[in-house]
């Protein structure tokens, strides 16, 4: 197990061990641990009593942060070209059908989010190998395939994030920055835990959150009291 650095102890010791805080004890705490030259993201990591195995447990959603990721969300528009500009406008970074399919298949994954029309996704179908393990595949389920291509594009600039329990149980989302104000990241942290206890699965029995960790880039994790959020 690797030592832990002087400032990585020094953030260890401003936790008390054992303890569960608050969500808003947690989000101001983690600013005044972080020590890192820059600016840290903040993620949060939600267990569920789910079993993901199982198609009628499995947990996904889609949530729009109150104040964004603060992360400039890199967004490709795969679309027709009379939808070109309407991506455009919007703010997608990269616009565009063949060409982008092409530099796809060549290994190019320089972006956050794709977000494409139901014509288009016959074609992306060959490249689910290469979308697919990164996350990047577009789904109708999280409003990256359709055709007001203009409002998913200004939806995840503004801080829309789509999210999959993992094979061990558990959602990881970044929620923001640690230059946000604490408020901000209790709002951002809230928000993404209510829209998972609204999407309980009824299959899912006992306990539904089993623990809730709140981290930043490069500090240790605060344990958080589930039933304090």
């Amino acid at each position: 197990m690797a030592k832990l650095t002087k400032k990585q102890k020094e953030a260890a010791s401003k936790i008390e061990k054992n303890k569960l805080y608050s969500l808003k004890d947690a989000a101001a705490l983690i600013k005044v641990i972080a020590s890192a030259k820059f600016d840290e993201s903040v993620d949060i990591a939600v267990r569920l009593g789910v079993d993901p195995r199982k198609a009628n447990q499995m947990v996904r959603g889609v949530v729009t942060l109150p104040h964004g990721t603060g992360k400039d969300v890199r967004v490709l528009a795969l679309v027709t070209p009379d939808k070109e500009a309407e991506a455009k406008a919007a703010g997608a970074d990269h616009v565009g059908l063949d060409d982008y399919l092409q530099k796809i298949k060549d290994g190019w994954t320089d972006i956050d989010v794709i977000i494409t029309m139901p014509a288009v996704m016959g074609k992306l179908g060959p490249l689910g190998r290469v979308l697919g393990p990164r996350g990047l595949m577009p789904n109708p389920k999280t409003g990256t395939v359709t055709m007001d291509v203009a409002k998913a594009v200004q939806e995840v600039k503004a801080g829309k994030i789509d999210f999959k329990v993992d094979k061990t149980g558990i959602v990881h989302a970044g929620i923001g920055k640690v230059s946000f104000d604490a408020d901000k990241i209790y709002d951002n942290a809230h928000e993404i835990i209510q829209t998972l206890i609204k999407l309980k699965p009824t299959a899912a029995k006992g306990t539904y959150i089993k623990g809730i960790h709140l981290t930043s880039t490069m500090s240790p994790a605060i344990a958080l009291d589930p039933k304090a959020v």
